[in-house]
């Protein structure tokens, strides 16, 4: 399934049709040919813009790679903003971010293959660490205040984030496969599962 880049939070900047058409057809031809598969001029050609527009929008493919990422990750990130507002319970949260993140993610799986190229490339040495992250900043926020609140055992708020995201990164991308299936009950038992292991017995 295609990822719907444009996004929906009033945070994000329009982008023009052409750079979105350059993003779109960059994440499927990645998806199937990889980074070094993928030259510019095929990305041209798969997103039905001429040779030169491309080049208006990016210096070079690095540009373009970056960009993409920067973009896509806006996308989670207004999951993330949406999913964990102070004014609900914590755990409320928590199993609306995990759920929010999860079908998301099933959503646009071609963004999920992407970042999981992205971040096993040498692309990924231009990120900030994951403290300046904004992604992760959020995620960490998030964290340190479900500990706050008395919610959560008190762990690193790190190790807490990376264990979340990743359960989800996990499932999304078996179910994405097509060779494991989890319905709405076995989903829920997992967030379960997973809040009982971080959660402050009470």
């Amino acid at each position: 399934m295609n990822v719907q880049l444009g996004g929906s939070s009033s945070n994000m900047e329009p982008i023009a049709d052409k750079k979105k058409a350059i993003f779109i057809s960059t994440m499927e031809l990645v998806r199937d040919k990889g980074f070094h598969g993928t030259p510019m001029s095929m990305v041209a050609k798969h997103a039905g813009v001429a040779a030169g527009t491309i080049y208006h929008y990016f210096e070079s493919k690095e540009q373009l790679i970056t960009e993409l990422f920067d973009y896509a990750q806006q996308q989670v990130i207004a999951v993330v903003e949406q999913e964990t507002c102070a004014a609900i319970p914590f755990k409320d949260c928590f199993f609306n971010l995990w759920g929010g993140l999860y079908t998301f993610y099933q959503n646009n799986q071609n963004l999920l293959r992407f970042f999981e190229q992205f971040v096993n490339s040498p692309y990924s040495s231009t990120r900030p660490p994951f403290e300046e992250d904004k992604f992760y900043t959020l995620l960490f926020a998030f964290f340190e205040r479900g500990i706050r609140e008395g919610e959560l055992k008190e762990v690193s708020p790190k190790i807490l984030a990376t264990l979340t995201h990743s359960s989800i990164l996990t499932i999304a991308k078996m179910t994405a496969s097509g060779r494991l299936h989890f319905d709405k009950k076995e989903l829920q038992q997992i967030q379960q599962l997973l809040w009982d292991g971080i959660a402050l017995g009470r």
